[in-house]
C-alpha cells in the first residue's frame, strides 16, 4: 500500500511566531487520518516547528539542502544539520530552485545522492513549462528530469524517494491542470519507472501532485488511481484550508 501524504511548502512565509500560531492551530484541528502530514517552514523556525509538533503526527521537513558536507558555501544548510534538528525529510528540486536559483539536473542528482547517504527521505520535484506543455514535450520533459537526477539510484533507494510533480505551467498562470491531466502524467510517471526498474518498485512509490491544489478540487485529484497525496503551497499556510485538504484524502 503506498503512503498517502499531504506536504505543505510554506516557502518564504511566516515568522517564528506565525509559525508556532499556525503549527497550533494545525495541532489542534488535526483529523484522525492514516495519510502522512508534512509542513516545510522555512530555515530559521525549522528547530521551533520541531518541537511545536513533538506531540502530534505532523512531520517537519525542509525545503531545501546542500550536497555538501560542510564547508564555504555561505547561506547553505548541510544534511547533517537537518539531522541535528530532529529533520528527517528534506524537498529537493522544487520548480522555483530550478527557475530562480538555477538548480540543475546534475546539482539535484548530487543533493538526492547525499541525503539518501544520510538516511533523509526525499520529496523531488519536476514537472514542465508552459511552452513545454503547449509544445506537447510535457512527457519528454518530464522523464528527462527522472532519468537526469534520480535513474542513477540502486533499487532499494526508492524506498526513500516521495515524488511530487509541478506543472509549473498550472501555477499562478492563470492556466487550469483537471485532475484528468493530472492523472494521465502520474501513470506515464509511474510507466517510466516500471520500465527503467520494475513494476513493484513503481507501483510503491508514492506521487504527490503539486499543481495549485486547494480545498475545492482536493477531493477529485486525490480520487484517481495514481495520485497519492499532495505538495501544497497557498493554501498550507491557512489553518482551515489545509486541513480541508487533508480530510479530502
Amino acid at each position: 500500500m503506498r503512503a498517502k501524504i499531504v506536504a505543505g511548502n510554506w516557502k518564504m512565509n511566516k515568522t517564528l511566531t506565525e509559525t508556532n500560531a499556525l503549527l497550533a492551530e494545525l495541532s489542534g484541528k488535526l483529523p484522525d487520518t492514516d495519510a502522512e502530514v508534512m509542513v516545510a517552514p522555512t530555515y530559521v523556525n525549522l528547530a521551533a516547528a520541531v518541537e511545536d509538533v513533538k506531540s502530534s503526527t505532523i512531520q517537519v521537513i525542509a525545503q531545501n539542502m546542500h550536497f555538501a558536507d560542510n564547508g564555504a558555501y555561505t547561506g547553505e544548510i548541510s544534511a547533517d544539520m537537518l539531522l541535528d534538528i530532529g529533520i528527517n525529510t528534506v524537498i529537493i528540486g522544487h520548480s522555483e530552485r530550478r527557475a530562480y536559483f538555477g538548480e540543475t539536473d546534475e546539482i539535484l542528482a548530487k543533493k538526492v545522492i547525499k541525503a539518501l547517504e544520510k538516511n533523509l527521505r526525499v520529496v523531488f520535484c519536476f514537472g514542465e513549462e508552459l511552452e513545454d506543455r503547449k509544445s506537447d514535450n510535457h512527457f519528454n520533459i518530464v522523464a528527462s528530469q527522472l532519468k537526469n537526477a534520480l535513474f542513477n539510484l540502486k533499487p532499494e533507494a526508492w524506498s526513500n524517494i516521495v515524488l511530487a510533480y509541478e506543472p509549473v505551467w498550472a501555477i499562478g498562470t492563470g492556466e487550469t491542470a483537471s485532475p484528468e491531466q493530472a492523472q494521465e502524467m502520474h501513470a506515464f510517471i509511474r510507466k517510466t519507472i516500471a520500465d527503467e526498474y520494475t513494476t513493484e518498485i513503481a507501483e510503491a512509490v508514492s506521487i504527490l501532485y503539486g499543481g495549485s491544489v486547494k480545498p475545492a478540487n482536493a477531493r477529485e485529484i486525490f480520487s484517481k488511481a495514481d495520485v497519492d497525496g499532495g505538495l501544497i503551497g497557498g493554501a498550507a499556510l491557512k489553518a482551515d484550508d489545509f486541513i480541508a485538504i487533508i480530510d479530502a484524502i
